[in-house]
Order: C-alpha cells, then structure tokens, then sequence
C-alpha cells in the first residue's frame, strides 16, 4: 500500500450543480437558488436563504492548488451541509441527493486525487438506504451525513432512519458523520460561537442518542467516522461510562464509542492526543474541514508536531487509515 497523506474531511458544491439548478428551478419547487454579483445562496422549504457559498467550496483549481502546498495527495470530498436540503418532501430530497451525487462524481471522476462522499435524503430512512445502497455501487468513497435528519430537527436515533443504519451496516459503508450550522440555542449566537461550541454540541448530542439507544452497537458493521475529533465526546466518556452504570438498559458508550473513527480537526496537539489515547490512533484519520477558515488548513502540522505519537502511528493517521477507510484504491486515487 502507497504511503500517501490523505485529507478526509472536505466539502464540495460543484459550480455545475448550481448552473444546473437554476435551469431547473420547476423541478425542485421547495429550493430557491439565487444569485448575485457573482454570490451564490440557496434556501429550502421557504426558510431563510443558507451563508454566501463559499467560492472555494464551489472551484476545482484552487483546491488542488491548496492540496499541492500542503502535500496532500488525495482529497475525500462531502458535500456542503446546509445544501443537503433535509427540510423538503422526501421524494423531492431524493432527487435532489441524486443530483448532488451526480455532479460529485463527475468532479470527481476520472482524478486520483479526490474521493466522493453521496448525499442521502436523510428525512426518509428508506430513501436514504437506497440512496446509499446505489452509491456504493457506483463508485463512492463512502456517505456524509448531517445530525439532524429534518433539517433543524429529528434525531438520528429516530426508528424511521432504522433502514438506512442497516444498509450502512450491511454494506460495511463509511458513513462520516457533520455537524448542521444551526444548533438550536441562542446564547451561541454571538462570537462565532456556533462554529466554536455549537457544531460540538450538535455532535455530542446526535452520538449520545446513537450511543444511549444502542444503535452504534446494534449497526456495529459500519465504519463510522466523527467530525472535529469527535466534539467533546472524548473527554465525556467518563460521565457517560458513569451513567449507563446506573442505567443498564443503555447502550455502552465504551464499546459504542471504541468502534467509531475521529477526525484530526481539533487544532491542538494536546487534544489530538488525548483523541488517540482515548480511542487509539488506529481510530483516528487526518481533516481539514476544508475550504472553511475554522478548520485547519495546515492540517498535518498538529500531527507532525506530537511527540508522544509514533512514526507508524503519524503514517496511519497521516492516509494508510483513509487508504482503507474510504476504499481510495477502488476509487483509483493512489496519489499523485
């Protein structure tokens, strides 16, 4: 296997994708796409228009650009959360899912350095099953996943997304598991305090569910990947462990937790050790939550930097871990 170093956590919304929307607005009534002076937004089931689209979230050449100066060979690509678009009617999130999956892999297809990750419907477990059971089959790297599964609300616990867990299991698909933008709480929205607190809270209690529920284990067949060093969740174990031992019908946050794979995106060495000698760095891959600047855009550094983790333990979490992850040899991505 190719030593290659490996960005896991991405996002992507190919310019196409928005030139073919708003050709087609009469085909999906419930989003609104509009665009201004070179800005692009789009809004769902009439709610207020997302954040600007970020330009490098919709362009290839600045991508490889910035790949290039990092030295990063390959590039597993998600979509953008606040375009997945969970609010509207379940067949029409279908379609919707399926677009964004087409216009991913044509960005994709045909380079070495990049891996698509589908969109699923997530506001209908059937539909989202199928979804996933027809990417896998055409090529993709895996799934991601938003945490609240009708848009600002649901839980991923809910009984109705049951079918999509067991596809995802079955499949023994990589489901990379993001935070949504909107967290639910006032006092979070002053000093960016969402992106700093709140998409770690959003985490905290999407998995607490999965945890406590029983479905982590239940759907153990899955590789399933958190973002952001899995919020606080390492560092909440502890409480966790200590309430399930009052509460046996729980599910084991040990060995729910032990199963999972966490992201690099802490920005802190410290805690990047903490992550890996809580759950071991054979858990943990690198991320960069590129294109946005809360991420870490200089993403080997904090593991470069660790003097407790070993070579081997860097090589893994660097892309040998992705490598086999997100299937990068069936991708056709081995580097450049």
């Amino acid at each position: 296997m190719p030593a290659i170093i490996v960005d896991t956590h991405a996002h992507y919304l190919p310019q196409p994708l928005l030139d073919e929307l708003s050709n087609r607005a009469s085909d999906f009534p419930s989003i609104a796409c509009m665009q201004q002076d070179g800005a692009w937004k789009l809004g769902f089931a009439g709610k207020a228009l997302t954040r600007p689209i970020n330009p490098g979230l919709r362009e290839s050449n600045r991508r490889i650009d910035w790949m290039d100066a990092q030295n990063i060979d390959v590039q597993v690509c998600g979509g953008w959360l606040d375009s997945f678009g969970y609010e509207i009617p379940d067949d029409e999130g279908l379609r919707w899912s399926q677009l964004i999956n087409d216009h991913l892999m044509k960005a994709t297809d045909g380079s070495n350095r990049f891996a698509p990750l589908a969109c699923v419907p997530l506001q209908n477990g059937k539909l989202a099953a199928k979804v996933l059971e027809d990417a896998v089959g055409n090529g993709f790297a895996g799934v991601m996943i938003g945490t609240q599964p009708k848009g600002g609300s649901g839980n991923l616990d809910d009984d109705d997304l049951d079918p999509f867990w067991e596809a995802a299991s079955a499949l023994n698909a990589t489901v990379y598991l993001h935070p949504m933008f909107g967290c639910g709480d006032e006092r979070l929205l002053d000093y960016d305090l969402i992106n700093t607190l709140g998409r770690a809270t959003d985490t905290m209690a999407a998995v607490g569910r999965l945890v406590f529920s029983g479905k982590l284990l239940k759907y153990s067949g899955m590789n399933f990947v958190l973002s952001h060093g899995g919020g606080g969740l390492p560092f909440l174990l502890g409480r966790m462990r200590h309430v399930q031992s009052h509460k046996p019908e729980f599910g084991d946050p040990q060995a729910s937790l032990a199963g999972c794979y966490y992201d690099t995106v802490v920005q802190d060495t410290l805690t990047l050790e903490f992550v890996c000698a809580t759950f071991g760095a054979d858990r943990v891959v690198m991320g960069s939550d590129y294109p946005f600047v809360n991420g870490d855009l200089e993403p080997t550094r904090i593991i470069e930097a660790s003097t407790v983790l070993t070579d081997a333990e860097k090589t893994s979490i660097l892309g040998t871990l992705a490598h086999q992850l997100f299937h990068l040899e069936a991708c056709g991505c081995i580097g450049h």
